[in-house]
């Protein structure tokens, strides 16, 4: 059994990342007939990480099903970053429980991810959850299948506290055929005094360039439209390699490949450089949309945050994308109710938003995680006030995101069909270069392709439009 410790977690040292290459002689007959079931909380991360598990299940024999009383093997890849995350989690664990308890006893249940670094977490799974049966961290799901053949009758608990390596020759079994992710750098070393981030993922460790674009140009030969790159802090990948290109010049030898869209996320302003927006600017195939996230429009607040960057520092980034990169399309992340934000700050935040008019934003109400610096703050502005703040931020952000929809009535654009409309059958939805949602009449064969839209409706959250 290893537990999760938050010291270890935040250390950071000289050692050098060790990068292994798995050359695995998969047995597929080991657990032949045995069916799994993965549920994914959080971020781009955790979906590709749940690729990543799901690689390695079907790698030994195990079959995916849709639902949990189908399964074997119940996995919950979990999310720390806020106290949602949780409670979404422990919800969900209460039916797996019932299936357990009622109709199939042999039921593993096993919980991995962000969740499974914290130690408040490990602590009430021992205590209130024992019919848990397995937990593994984000640095060692390629240990999967060794945990799976070691299993007890015990709780088994193998969590490593770590810098952490970089896996190469990782087997994926992708979501889509025609979207891939792709990492290019795990771990974070930025500690913003709010993000647990830093603790769960270990240190910054990017993979070496030449293995990146060899999953890329593997990825446009196997007939992929779009692959996303990514990290937690995407554009700051190289910097912990000698020797290595920047993230510039990684945009650049990706959209070499061919692939018809390229994109990143998430960047952080810190790391945003003038040779990335020219790359950006003068590469068709790469993407006109940027997530850059604020988290605040207060110097003071940001600060505190530890986000190394001003209003003024940010604003002038943002319009210098802008202008070079021509229908560029602007998302970004914010925090409301940071430890004792005052109205000044929260106003601050607001002007922000009405200087920079966001395409759209994910907003939220600061959720202390233990072991942060934040967390520690004594917080003396009421929920009540927090909650009225971001109904009023989300207003605006609608106003803004409403303004830039309408902009496309009538225009023609090009969508990457990605499905069937849940609660339309007859239409079809996808995305805009500009990551902007499109519902139109379609028929399925369609999927997977890509397509002229003419605009006919703008809402908020999504456009209508008619096939061309």
């Amino acid at each position: 059994m290893n537990l999760p410790n938050i010291n270890e977690a935040r250390k950071r040292t000289d050692k050098k990342t060790e990068y292994i290459y798995l050359n695995e002689e998969y047995d597929k007959s080991a657990f032949k007939g045995k069916k799994y079931f993965i549920r994914t909380y959080g971020c781009q991360m955790n979906v590709h990480d749940s690729e990543e598990i799901a690689g390695h299940l079907e790698s030994i024999g195990y079959k995916s099903v849709d639902s949990i009383e189908e399964a074997d093997l119940v996995i919950l890849n979990t999310c720390a970053i806020r106290e949602n995350a949780h409670d979404k989690l422990y919800g969900f664990l209460g039916r797996c429980k019932h299936v357990k308890t009622s109709t199939n006893p042999n039921l593993i249940i096993a919980i991995c991810g962000c969740m499974a670094q914290e130690e408040n977490v490990i602590n009430e799974l021992k205590t209130k959850h024992p019919y848990v049966d397995l937990v593994f961290g984000t640095h060692n799901i390629c240990d999967l299948e060794k945990l799976l053949n070691n299993k007890t009758e015990k709780q088994n608990i193998e969590v490593f506290s770590c810098e952490g390596n970089v896996y190469e020759n990782v087997p994926y079994k992708r979501d889509s055929k025609f979207k891939a992710w792709v990492n290019i750098q795990y771990g974070c070393d930025k500690f913003c005094t709010y993000c647990i981030v830093p603790y769960t993922r270990g240190k910054q460790r990017s993979r070496k360039s030449i293995d990146i674009l060899k999953e890329c140009e593997d990825l446009v030969k196997n007939g992929y439209l779009e692959i996303t790159l990514l990290g937690q802090n995407v554009n700051a990948y190289g910097k912990d390699l000698d020797g290595e290109i920047s993230f510039a010049e990684l945009l650049k030898k990706v959209s070499d490949t061919g692939i018809k869209r390229l994109r990143f996320v998430t960047s952080h302003p810190w790391d945003f450089t003038d040779e990335m927006i020219d790359v950006i600017a003068s590469n068709d195939n790469i993407m006109p949309y940027i997530h850059l996230p604020l988290q605040s429009g207060s110097d003071r607040i940001l600060k505190l945050m530890g986000r190394r960057y001003t209003k003024e520092e940010y604003i002038t980034l943002f319009n210098k994308i802008k202008n070079k990169v021509k229908g560029c399309s602007i998302t970004t992340d914010i925090i409301v109710g940071f430890p004792n934000e005052s109205d000044e700050d929260f106003n601050e935040t607001l002007d922000v938003v009405n200087t920079c008019k966001y395409d759209s934003a994910f907003t939220f109400i600061y959720s202390p995680r233990e072991g942060t610096p934040a967390a520690k703050i004594d917080d003396k502005v009421p929920m009540e006030v927090k909650e009225k703040r971001l109904h009023e931020l989300n207003e605006l952000i609608n106003k803004y995101s409403l303004e830039n929809n309408k902009k496309l009535l009538d225009k023609e654009v090009e969508v990457l069909v990605e499905g069937i409309n849940e609660k339309d059958s007859t239409k079809l939805y996808g995305y805009t270069d500009t990551m902007k949602l499109v519902n139109f009449e379609g028929t399925k064969d369609l999927i997977g392709t890509l397509v002229n839209v003419t605009i006919t409706d703008a809402k908020s959250f999504s456009l209508d439009g008619k096939l061309k």
